[in-house]
């Protein structure tokens, strides 16, 4: 039967009696004579010009569809060296640095301010300005330096020692950029060696509150103008004056030359940015120690900024330059011991707290 008739099969007529034969009596030669094909399987009835089963097997095979991919995850934006300097001192636990509570950079300038210095001093390089910061705020949170401003030090080892000058252009003028801020270091008025450098610890807290008060005449808490990243234009700078004149002893000893070389490893550790110029004068020749040791710790772009001069009178002229500062006339409003014009240091200057 072939596949695309009809499965039913029509009526067949009477079929005539055979005759008997030996084989006739084998029933099962007579089924498979009678319908060979009776036991085969019928294939399925396709539609015209349909595929075979096995072309759909070859052909149309039902491939596995690719996993959809993980949709990749936008960088994460860069944070500018400032906003890192930020994330930095934000997860410390001391929150200020030279009077500056610190906050957001975008929206408070003095912050803004103290960081750009901390960047500066490393010409930018964002890894050495971080460590440098958190060293910082380290040593600030052990040495508690705004504490020492109001510390009384002892009359006897430090007064006339150390001094703060404050030249505006006028006395209401609270503009950074006609403001000349100068600290003054007499070391010829010591009056015993042994007193004054003998406890060194006491001696780097001293010279720390000297500059801490310094930097108060700076106002840098209530600056409003932020300073480049060149540090070309930065009014938050102080002069520094050394004076040697009739020093007492005629050699270095050993306590005179750790006073000095710890103090310049603390200031070029945490005062950063704050040196505008720095005049040693009436220095005599067995001083050139100090000068070698600097060296070692100061960034060649600040010795730059050393001055050594024989005669402190002629300190004077150096601001007579034009262009060097713009408070007006401010050479001749210097104390009059350093070629100026203006009262002696004595009067003009404040010094730290000074107790018995």
């Amino acid at each position: 039967m072939s596949a695309v008739e009809s499965t039913t099969p029509a009526a067949a007529p009477p079929a005539a009696a055979a005759a008997p034969t030996e084989t006739s009596a084998d029933p099962t030669k007579d089924v498979a004579v009678a319908d060979p094909e009776a036991n085969k399987t019928q294939a399925p009835l396709l539609a015209p010009g349909a595929p075979e089963a096995s072309e759909v097997s070859k052909d149309h095979e039902v491939k596995e569809a690719p996993a959809p991919k993980e949709a990749e995850k936008p960088a994460a934006p860069t944070l500018s060296p400032i906003a890192q300097l930020w994330a930095a001192a934000k997860s410390h636990g001391h929150p200020e640095i030279w009077g500056v509570t610190l906050a957001d950079p975008e929206a408070h300038v003095p912050t803004r301010i103290v960081l750009q210095k901390y960047l500066n001093a490393n010409d930018g390089d964002v890894s050495r300005a971080k460590e440098q910061l958190t060293k910082t705020l380290d040593w600030r949170a052990k040495m508690k330096p705004l504490e020492l401003v109001e510390k009384a030090f002892d009359k006897s080892k430090f007064g006339g020692l150390g001094y703060v000058t404050s030249y505006s252009a006028d006395e209401a003028s609270t503009d950074p950029e006609v403001k000349e801020v100068f600290t003054w270091n007499i070391y010829g008025s010591v009056k015993s060696i042994d007193a004054t450098f003998g406890n060194l610890e006491e001696f780097i807290q001293w010279r720390v509150a000297l500059m801490e008060l310094a930097l108060r005449s700076l106002s840098l808490s209530t600056a409003t103008v932020p300073i480049p990243a060149d540090g070309s234009q930065d009014p938050y700078k102080i002069y520094q004056v050394h004076d040697y004149k009739s020093i007492s002893f005629l050699r270095s000893p050993a306590n005179v030359r750790t006073a000095s070389s710890e103090t310049i490893r603390v200031f070029a550790q945490n005062y950063p940015e704050l040196l505008k110029e720095k005049f040693f004068v009436n220095v005599p020749a067995f001083m050139g120690f100090v000068y070698a040791f600097m060296k070692r710790f100061v960034a060649a772009k600040t010795i730059r900024k050393f001055h050594p001069m024989s005669n402190g009178a002629n300190l004077a002229r150096e601001f007579v330059v034009e262009g060097k500062s713009k408070v007006q006339e401010l050479a001749g409003r210097l104390p009059v011991e350093y070629g100026g014009e203006g009262g002696e240091l004595g009067v003009q200057g404040k010094e730290t707290l000074l107790g018995e």
